[in-house]
């Protein structure tokens, strides 16, 4: 009989999938090697046994311990397995940027979850990375995984997923491209792969607001490279040692919008259900396409699995409100679409002041048509109402006709997205749109802003 004694045995031996119709513009042959088919759906598994491992065969972990690592939610999968196999006790440590199924999957397989602010410094004391330390310092026979510099982790991709792909391509393989967070898989890979054929080059994609790309180029750690991002997975404000960069050839930056629209790209064009790092590594693929010629075979690494995501890049609402969602926006109908069932707040003229900022207050908007009987005939947005209130601190009791502004612009549904930006200027926050029926909407600066 064929089975395998446990879970952890059926890590690896993940399978190579050519891609086809992202890559119709390609002459190289392009695979991508898609690790979610490890048990915990990801590349992680892999490093995560393996430190384990060594650990516990040089005293680090002992047996009925605490394991304690800061994670992005895959790697933490891994251990959580491995952690059952074996016997032991986990706490992840995760940043708030990190998706809900990460942190429910976690919890799922028996593991602590602690959550930290992302937008703090790598060395403030609420930092995922600070955290993790204290934790492991506090809690009693406890061992810090700390995958950033722990070198077991690139070695496991150097004795496992490195060896995999050159038998998987028959050592045909002339270029690796793989997202660039620990740092381990790229190390790790790129090492073997560079001793078995030093012209191989080995690509890592990076996203903005990590500091990867330009240290490779300048050897200069920039900290005005350091801001927030959405993408999950790749870069970091750190400097993992598990970061060689002398075995990288060079770095690609894609955006966080780049990186969600090609996710979903991936599973709706190659039936290849993959988190968001994939869609970074597609995307930054497609940026080096002038590097590959017809004879080329180039591995796309894909790290874990896009069931970790359905609620954010596979959700049309999360990608809507940050401006990802690519749809078409050409002109007033276009921008109304989303709240065109929201019935549009109005003021009417003979209503107090303090009417129209309970109203803004309420539906958190700053600026409000203004109608009498005959129809629109004045606004008021705050900036009126704050220069009111400095003029006059009794303001509040007065009628809305004494502080209101001009009425906004009435346009169609058909107006081109060009001319309703001329009609919004340092005077005028907003347009009305008038539909057949002969109801209104709003479109404000936000509105044509996000559509950009």
């Amino acid at each position: 009989m064929k089975y395998a004694k446990n879970i952890l045995e059926t890590i690896g031996n993940t399978p190579l999938v050519q891609l086809n119709k992202l890559t119709e513009d390609i002459d190289a042959l392009v695979l991508a090697k898609v690790e979610t088919f490890n048990p915990g759906n990801s590349v992680k598994d892999r490093m995560a046994v393996k430190m384990i491992e060594d650990a516990e065969a040089d005293g680090r972990l002992q047996p009925g311990g605490t394991i304690i690592e800061g994670t992005s939610g895959n790697t933490g999968m891994g251990l959580a397995l491995a952690a059952i196999i074996k016997g032991y006790k986990l706490i992840c440590v995760i940043s708030d940027k990190q998706s809900k199924e990460k942190i429910d999957i976690l919890r799922a397989v028996g593991a602590e979850v602690v959550v930290c602010p992302t937008n703090v410094e790598p060395t403030d004391p609420r930092s995922y990375y600070s955290v993790s330390k204290r934790l492991a310092e506090e809690t009693p026979n406890a061992w810090y995984v700390n995958q950033y510099d722990n070198p077991s982790n690139a070695i496991a991709h150097y004795e496992q997923t490195g060896p995999e792909i050159w038998e998987q391509t028959e050592g045909k393989i002339t270029h690796f491209i793989v997202g660039v967070g620990t740092g381990g898989t790229i190390s790790g890979v790129g090492k073997y792969l560079k001793e078995k054929n030093p012209d191989i080059k080995i690509w890592g994609v990076d996203t903005y607001g990590s500091v990867f790309k330009k240290y490779h180029e300048t050897g200069v750690f920039d900290e005005n490279e350091v801001y927030p991002y959405i993408t999950e997975g790749i870069g970091e404000d750190i400097l993992p040692k598990n970061v060689d960069f002398s075995i990288i050839d060079g770095f690609t930056k894609v955006t966080d919008k780049d990186a969600a629209v090609y996710t979903r790209k991936i599973a709706k064009e190659e039936g290849i259900f993959v988190g968001n790092s994939a869609g970074a590594a597609i995307k930054g693929m497609l940026q080096l396409k002038q590097h590959f010629t017809k004879d080329d075979v180039v591995v796309v690494l894909f790290h874990d699995s896009g069931s970790r995501y359905v609620a954010k890049m596979f959700n049309d609402d999360w990608m809507r409100e940050r401006g990802f969602l690519e749809v078409a926006v050409t002109k007033a109908g276009d921008l109304i679409a989303q709240h065109k069932n929201v019935p549009l707040v109005t003021l009417r003229t003979e209503e107090l002041v303090s009417h129209a900022i309970e109203r803004m207050r309420k539906y958190k908007i700053s600026q409000i048509p203004v109608e009498d009987v005959n129809g629109f005939v004045g606004s008021v947005n705050e900036s009126d109402l704050l220069r009111a209130f400095i003029e006059d601190k009794n303001m509040s009791d007065k009628p809305v006709k004494e502080v209101m502004g001009a009425p906004f612009p009435v346009v169609t549904v058909d107006t081109p997205l060009d001319k309703l930006s001329k009609l919004i200027t340092r005077e005028n926050d907003a347009v009305l749109v008038a539909l057949a029926d002969g109801t209104h909407h709003i479109i404000t600066k936000h509105d044509i802003i996000s559509a950009i």
